[in-house]
């Protein structure tokens, strides 16, 4: 049996190679004072991630080499145990980064020093944030 390729539409998708093997599209944020310590940045893109890099900028203070927040995919409000269990990457330099070969459409940030800065950069495929699903479970929510 032949397979009916006139119906077939090939596009943009999660489980689509070509939508991650594209230059992404670029996306800039940051901040130059987070705020006080405990304070829980949400950055939401307009299209699923192909990755994202962080920067930590110095603090908007007396200081501006202790710089510290938490990266995590989830709020700590959200349930299950993200901080508590340590779902988190610390970035605790002045300049110190990471990148992140991930699909997703939200990232969170914590502060551990007040008044920490950061900038972000992300490549971002043409994949609506609609197709994307929750991150949860081992190494995201889940208790340690």
């Amino acid at each position: 049996m032949a397979l009916n390729q006139t119906n077939y539409k090939y596009g943009t998708g999660l489980r689509n190679v070509g939508s991650y093997q594209m230059s992404g599209h670029p996306f800039v944020t940051g901040s130059n004072n987070m705020g006080a310590v405990d304070t829980e940045w949400k950055i939401s893109f307009p299209f699923v991630t192909k990755s994202i890099t962080i920067i930590s900028s110095g603090t908007f203070g007396a200081n501006p080499t202790e710089n510290q927040f938490k990266v995590h995919f989830n709020s700590n409000s959200d349930p299950g145990d993200v901080l508590d269990a340590a779902h988190f990457i610390t970035l605790d330099s002045d300049e110190d980064s990471m990148t992140f070969d991930v699909k997703c459409k939200e990232i969170y940030l914590t502060t551990v020093t007040e008044g920490s800065g950061f900038q972000l950069y992300a490549s971002l495929t043409n994949i609506d944030t609609a197709h994307m699903y929750t991150l949860t479970g081992s190494g995201l929510t889940d208790p340690a």
